[in-house]
């Protein structure tokens, strides 16, 4: 008679090719994704603040452009960095009201919303 200890396993182990898999992702998203400055926004009635660091890059070298609710931050291609983001925001931005500063490394942009006027024309009743 033979007799073997019974052995219980979870219903999912992950294999050692799972587990070197998910190391690789993660090596790799590390090595190859450039560091995401955060981003610091501020709300009020008018406007949104957004304030971050794009340190090593001159106001020379940087895009900003609003289209809608997006506005765009890219470096020129002959910047000391690249930097490249866009944030998407809930309201549209007027861009003739919005303004941009750099300073010691840090950007902030003071972007004005879009008030929408009432488009609605009255009519007299006869």
């Amino acid at each position: 008679m033979f007799i073997a200890p019974l052995v219980r396993r979870p219903a999912y182990q992950p294999t050692l090719r799972d587990m070197d898999r998910l190391f690789s992702a993660a090596w790799q998203g590390t090595a190859t994704r450039p560091s995401v400055s955060q981003c610091q926004v501020v709300q009020d009635e008018t406007s949104y603040t957004l304030t971050f660091d794009v340190p090593g890059i001159a106001k020379e070298h940087l895009t900003i452009g609003i289209e809608a609710n997006t506005v765009r931050i890219d470096s020129l291609p002959e910047a000391a960095r690249q930097y490249n983001a866009a944030y998407e925001l809930p309201l549209d931005i007027d861009a003739s009201k919005s303004e941009a500063k750099l300073e010691h490394g840090v950007l902030t942009l003071k972007l004005a919303k879009l008030v929408l006027q009432s488009q609605v024309k009255h009519l007299t009743i006869n």
